[in-house]
């Protein structure tokens, strides 16, 4: 299991638009991917879910990957999270 965690500095927060990408990039991985905001947990992997965490500008979000591509999975979430939140 590896992590990250990251200060959303985006005004609109874990907004439609970069969570429709985001889980888009974890999707193609095999290990599980979650979020965790406020005491709240989301899979990387659902729309949904990600947008009922209403992570937004200042919160500290974590990643957590677990599986057998955790590594390079989170290097790819990463990526995108610092350059698109």
């Amino acid at each position: 299991m590896v992590e990250f965690e990251y200060e959303l500095k985006d005004p609109a927060g874990f907004h439609a638009r970069p969570a429709t990408k985001m889980v888009q990039e974890a999707s193609k991985f095999r290990c599980e991917i979650k979020i965790k905001c406020d005491g709240k947990e989301a899979s990387g992997k659902r729309i949904f879910a990600i947008l009922g965490l209403g992570a937004k500008e200042g919160d500290k979000v974590t990643f957590v990957f677990d599986g057998p591509d955790e590594k390079e999975a989170l290097e790819v979430v990463r990526k995108f999270v610092e350059a698109n939140m």
